[in-house]
């Protein structure tokens, strides 16, 4: 899914295949933004986050080229942009953080809520790469979804930093592509028509934010709870929490989705 091919200096050119709503997919986009970003940078430096801007819609047709840029290489801190390209010119730009493992207080503010546990939902997923079962809720004027999600198969172990052998970086590659699935759902949820008469509505992501808190298996369940904080200028803003079947939380997410009604833009 994420694999990549060397195509010079710091450029590497991977595929994508056709999505059931055609085009590529962007979640695949900044996954292999990422490991595109991480071929450049030395195995002790662990991600902490990525943000991307999507600027076209991706071809399913054709190879995407990922030219990486080494911003910095600091001491603790490593930044890499990396833009990808298709014939149409460029369809995403990313910027990635890696930082060296440092020891300090850790702790958390967010809780996760009390859900029924997956097992015990229906699976709702697209695609066979991944399952997905929403925890049914009441109208909620914030759009909050929530959904437990995994990966199928098996996740290798490939490993960074080495000393925490349960921070792989594929997982992290894995939680990238599973991230981008429920930030629309969160929005349209929000808005007093979409939410019922989603036929008549466009959404796409504008730009997509990740930072990883805490080491994750992605092929374990782990509960995305996304939530509409506002709607302006058809655009909304959804912020998600990731946490573990433990309530662990190992990531947040961040997305603005623009959402327009077909029928005002004839």
């Amino acid at each position: 899914m994420f694999e990549l091919a060397p195509h010079g200096p710091d450029t590497l050119v991977g595929q994508g295949p056709r999505y059931p709503w055609g085009g590529l997919y962007g979640g695949q986009i900044v996954a292999q933004a990422l490991r595109a970003a991480r071929s450049t940078v030395e195995p002790t430096f662990a991600a902490h986050s990525i943000r991307a801007y999507f600027i076209r819609r991706g071809d399913h047709t054709e190879p995407v080229r990922y030219e990486v840029d080494r911003i910095r290489n600091g001491r603790t801190f490593v930044t890499r942009r990396v833009v990808a390209r298709q014939a149409v010119g460029a369809i995403l730009n990313a910027e990635c953080s890696f930082q060296l493992p440092e020891r300090a207080a850790e702790f958390q503010t967010v809780t996760m809520p009390e859900v029924p546990a997956p097992d015990e939902l229906d699976d709702t997923s697209w695609t066979d790469t991944f399952s997905r079962c929403f925890v049914p809720l009441d109208a909620s004027p914030t759009g909050r979804t929530l959904a437990w999600m995994k990966v199928d198969a098996e996740i290798g172990p490939e490993l960074v930093p080495a000393d925490q052998p349960e921070n792989g970086f594929l997982h992290q590659c894995w939680l990238a592509y599973l991230s981008d699935d429920l930030p629309t759902d969160s929005v349209r949820a929000a808005h007093p028509v979409a939410r019922d008469e989603s036929e008549h509505f466009f959404g796409t992501s504008l730009d997509h934010t990740i930072w990883f808190h805490r080491p994750m298996r992605a092929d374990r369940w782990h509960l995305h709870d996304f939530s509409c904080h506002h709607f302006v200028g058809a655009r909304g803003l959804s912020i998600g929490h990731v946490f573990d079947l433990d309530g662990v939380h190992v990531a947040t997410v961040a997305q603005e989705v623009l959402l327009r009604d077909r029928r005002d833009h004839r």
